[in-house]
């Protein structure tokens, strides 16, 4: 962060996928940008990352976000460690508290995304057989004893979507009566699903820490190589709400196609929006707001109207700030240099 300078045309809150993306479009297209992080994150949790090309299966969530947070860094943007705990103002004036700080910045980008509700335990470990993406992870589950949690709609759809990968797939109720319409049981009931309605009273995992079964308070014990807990998600929206943003009506914030909001010169992306979870759907997200925010702030062409029959002075080009010309000029002496290495 600059000390000289809290002023920015662009605060994004939130460094996941779709925060960064954001903000490596905006700085890369000229706008002096802000990232404000408290840390954490679903995508923090992840042990391994799938589904994103180009990035290897190995590499952990904190470790695709750290690459990303130097890589904007390096354009010239500037990142703050912290939670956002209150935004004021309006399109041109923002103004964003954050402890004993605050920044102001032309637009705001909410990338706040939303927390997965846990069940209770026993649980495994987060990506040690306890899956929050359908979409990342049935892949891993070919051939292999599978359960879905939950009592409602999602849960019962998902197990059955399960059943495209593999021929064992438990729904577990623990205890509870289940939520889902007349017709999706007609629909459940005829599928190959087992529904299994007592509590899990114990769980067994192996060395790696993988799970391995669970035991039920009737005494039986069942084989998993892992599964799904289907309990809905529970929205960052303070912010979202702070501002008067309309939300849908399962909780997201409302978006157009390029992330603007209800409120004039506020964006949101990622998971906090409605549509698929993913990373690269929320890359996509952040990318195209990017852009968008681009094409409201950027200095030129000036219209016919703003220039009123007088020429642009050359003087006001280019229009970039000066700490971001510095930053491309470091990157230019950088990089011709690791490439003769």
């Amino acid at each position: 962060m600059s000390e000289a300078d809290s002023d920015y045309q662009v605060a994004v809150v939130g460094g996941g996928p779709a925060g960064l993306t954001t903000a490596l479009y905006t700085t890369r297209l000229g706008h002096d940008t802000v990232l404000i992080d408290r840390g954490g994150g679903r995508a923090a949790m992840m042990q391994d990352t799938h589904n994103v090309i180009g990035i290897t299966e190995e590499t952990s969530g904190n470790e695709l976000l750290q690459t990303a947070k130097a890589q904007i860094e390096s354009y010239g943007a500037d990142t703050v460690r912290g939670m956002v705990s209150d935004i004021d103002g309006s399109a041109g004036s923002f103004e964003l508290a954050v402890g004993e700080e605050s920044y102001t910045a032309d637009r705001v980008v909410l990338a706040t995304g939303f927390a997965d509700e846990r069940p209770e335990p026993p649980l495994p470990r987060t990506g040690r057989g306890l899956h929050y993406c359908l979409h990342c992870d049935a892949y891993m589950f070919v051939d292999e004893p599978v359960y879905v949690m939950g009592t409602g709609e999602s849960a019962a759809h998902v197990a059955m979507i399960m059943l495209n990968f593999t021929d064992e797939v438990d729904l577990l109720l623990r205890g509870e009566e289940p939520e889902w319409s007349e017709e999706t049981d007609r629909q459940l009931r005829a599928h190959p699903v087992d529904v299994i309605e007592t509590e899990i009273s114990g769980m067994n995992t192996g060395e790696d820490g993988w799970l391995e079964s669970f035991e039920f308070e009737d005494g039986t014990t069942r084989a998993y190589r892992g599964g799904f807990p289907m309990y809905g998600s529970d929205y960052n929206a303070d912010l979202a709400d702070a501002l008067g943003l309309e939300r849908t009506d399962d909780g997201n914030v409302a978006v157009d196609d390029h992330g603007r909001t209800s409120a004039e010169g506020v964006f949101a992306v990622g998971d906090l929006t409605p549509g698929h979870n993913q990373i690269p759907v929320a890359m996509g997200e952040g990318a195209k707001a990017g852009i968008a925010l681009h094409y409201e702030l950027r200095a030129f062409p000036k219209s016919l109207d703003e220039l009123d029959g007088e020429d642009v002075d050359p003087a006001s080009t280019p229009a970039i700030s000066d700490d971001l010309r510095e930053a491309a000029r470091r990157r230019d002496e950088v990089e011709p240099a690791a490439a003769d290495d």
